[in-house]
């Protein structure tokens, strides 16, 4: 009787692979060979799953932002305003050891993705449901009064998102001199700007 094979779950395991291979060596090693060696498959097996590497590499990248959007999820049950906007830029910075790989894999294909691509593309999607999601919570944030600024909110996204990229980004390089009680605090006063 031939073995049955339950196909998302081999799908998951090399996507699982992918994203060991990537945060332990870099994205550069994860060549189609080393993924499958990590999974404890052959090769072959890969393209019964996958196009081909970039495939399996999108695929490990959107899995990591369904469980940040799943944790979010979560988080953000009975918040609104403020106190959601908070929860939303706290969680997307690398306080723990779950988020810490999270930016790490993030960072990873940010360089590969400059390339161009579908890559590039998915980041800029993805980037871009962020984007409304801040925008969104500020909106909220100021019609409940909870925020008063003669800046606009347009700009203020940008400038949290981009603080958000840049303290994720010097954790990971400097993690002595960016504890992450210093991200917690640095993004608490950029919010406390934005009270009355």
């Amino acid at each position: 009787m031939p073995k049955i094979v339950n196909h998302r779950e081999r799908r998951e395991e090399v996507v699982d692979a992918a994203r060991r291979v990537i945060l332990r060596e870099g994205i550069d090693a994860a060549t189609t060979r080393a993924i499958a060696k990590e999974a404890g498959y052959s090769n072959g097996v890969l393209t019964h799953y996958f196009a081909d590497k970039d495939d399996i590499l999108l695929s490990a990248l959107r899995a990591s932002h369904r469980r940040i959007v799943s944790r979010l999820k979560d988080k953000l049950t009975g918040r609104s305003g403020l106190a959601a906007l908070r929860e939303v830029l706290l969680d997307n910075l690398p306080l723990d050891e779950d988020r810490e790989q999270e930016t790490a894999l993030e960072v990873g294909f940010w360089g590969r993705s400059l390339a161009g691509g579908r890559l590039l593309e998915v980041q800029r999607e993805e980037a871009g449901e962020l984007r409304y999601l801040v925008r969104t919570l500020l909106d909220a944030a100021a019609a409940a009064g909870e925020i008063t600024t003669g800046e606009d909110l347009d700009d203020v996204a940008a400038r949290l998102l981009a603080l958000v990229d840049g303290l994720s980004l010097h954790r990971l390089l400097y993690p002595d001199r960016l504890p992450p009680g210093s991200l917690t605090r640095l993004m608490g006063a950029e919010l406390d700007r934005l009270t009355p």
